[in-house]
């Protein structure tokens, strides 16, 4: 019950909150509010990045129609909840429950055609969850765009659901009587650490970059998980409490996650594991190998799930055809909880700051600011001047040696991004020196590369002098994330 109250606080500072960032997606919802014609618009992204949020202040709240779906509800739940909007909405408290959503659409469209707004804004939240098995909501949602509201002028429809599997493959690539009928499509991502940083500030949270990474290295950009923060505490305060007191809201959250996205979430789950089980990622093959899921396309299906709600990208080595293509966690908060929060031995109270600057937690800070790098590569492009070259972000191993981020430039230069994780400045030693030349040197003989090499080294709190920063061409900072 704690935990319960807890949160629903929280969810009504974030609705009283001021919105930050998100500006190139409010210019989009501008534009399709002012256009004299109807719209259909999907919003998608993963559950707590803030969908929601946005649609409501884009709108202050003033809906012609709005309601949400409801997880695992029933056909007949789903229906009771869309009966009490259409009742609040349109004020007929005489209204019975339809029985199908045929019959419901068909009730909003009387309601809608009578509505005198010269713009009219249907907001259907969490769009997946209305749709069961059998419901046959696809057809009535058909039915409600291709037979009345397509054909006026006043007419804007935005959707809205966390499963971006389903909002990808049952709406933007319908192959039905939906298909090529959504006008507008708005994916939203979590932020990125500079609008992390701006989100904690409102909320009280005066904290450095330093502190700033270290909470999104554990939670990423969710604004819903950044909005539990106390401004009165350090963020390692703050990820101690959230994740390890007695009453912590993240001990369950991973699973929560996984089942409130898709139907078999176990599978999901175990994917992920696999893919987890190697920090630069596996091939398909060693999925099948360290997973319980057979190759296939049921894998496929998965795979295309996972990268469509943020959880793992797909990228390439280096000079290697499509079919070798790497499969790599890159949500933060399931690799927090995969390294720390399923630990059975991590169950006291302050494990964190018990953990601060142990071996265990700066492998895993290493390797997170790594995925953080990796989230943000525009920012790093910006900062060495090459954003307006064209190029292709990956990476690069042997047996012998690998590297973190490559960015393979149209202008004949590679840029070789060695990033290091350190609570001071970063020392080059006299044998990381000869790693780092051993490292281009293998690179460059196994990938027989003619373009030119460029080492860039991007560290948390730069480089200390020393005699074998020679081999740098350029050094670079998280500052670079902020600006």
């Amino acid at each position: 019950m704690y935990v319960i109250l807890y949160i629903c606080s929280q969810i009504e500072c974030i609705m009283d909150a001021k919105l930050t960032g998100r500006k190139r997606e409010l210019t989009d919802i501008d534009k399709y509010r002012s256009d004299q014609k109807s719209h259909f618009i999907a919003v998608y992204g993963r559950l707590r990045v803030g969908k929601t949020f946005l649609i409501r202040h884009a709108f202050d709240d003033q809906f012609t129609f709005y309601t949400t779906g409801i997880a695992k509800g029933s056909l007949k739940e789903q229906l009771a909840i869309f009966t009490i909007a259409l009742k609040k909405y349109f004020g007929d408290e005489t209204m019975t429950m339809p029985k199908t959503w045929i019959d419901a659409f068909a009730i909003l469209i009387d309601k809608l055609a009578s509505d005198p707004s010269k713009k009219k804004v249907i907001f259907l939240d969490e769009l997946p969850w209305m749709d069961n098995r059998n419901s046959r909501f696809i057809n009535a949602l058909e039915y409600f765009w291709n037979s009345w509201a397509s054909g006026r002028s006043d007419i804007l429809l935005i959707v809205c659901g966390s499963s971006a599997s389903w909002m990808i493959n049952k709406l933007i690539k319908n192959k039905g009587g939906l298909h090529n009928r959504v006008t507008g499509r708005i994916k939203l991502n979590p932020f990125t650490l500079k609008e992390s940083k701006l989100y904690l500030e409102s909320l009280g949270c005066q904290y450095d970059e330093f502190q700033c990474i270290q909470a999104y290295m554990c939670f990423g950009g969710i604004p819903f998980y950044l909005s539990l923060f106390n401004g009165d505490w350090s963020a390692s305060q703050n990820i101690n409490h959230l994740c390890f007191s007695e009453y912590a809201p993240f001990k369950s959250e991973y699973y929560l996650l996984y089942q409130s996205l898709f139907d078999n979430p176990d599978n999901h789950i175990s994917i992920v594991e696999a893919i987890a089980s190697k920090n630069k990622g596996i091939m398909r093959a060693e999925i099948v190998k360290h997973s319980s899921i057979t190759d296939g396309g049921g894998l496929t299906r998965i795979l295309s799930e996972l990268e469509e709600s943020g959880f793992i990208r797909k990228y390439y080595n280096f000079n290697k055809i499509s079919r070798e293509a790497v499969y790599q966690l890159t949500d933060l908060f399931s690799l927090f909880h995969l390294n720390f929060l399923s630990k059975p031995e991590n169950n006291d109270k302050n494990t964190w700051l018990n953990m601060l600057h142990t071996p265990k937690q700066n492998t895993w800070s290493g390797y997170a600011f790594e995925i953080l790098c990796i989230q943000h590569t525009n920012e790093i492009k910006q900062a060495l001047g090459i954003d307006g070259i064209l190029s292709n972000i990956s990476t690069w191993q042997n047996k012998d040696a690998q590297i973190d981020l490559l960015i393979d430039r149209s202008d004949n230069v590679v840029n070789v991004i060695e990033i290091k994780f350190s609570n001071n400045e970063y020392t080059i030693t006299k044998d990381y020196d000869i790693k780092l030349r051993n490292k281009i040197n293998e690179f460059k003989e196994s990938t027989k590369t003619k373009k030119a090499i460029w080492l860039v080294m991007l560290t948390t709190h730069g480089l200390k002098n020393s005699p074998y920063n020679g081999l740098v061409q350029k050094s670079l900072t998280s500052d670079i994330f902020f600006l």
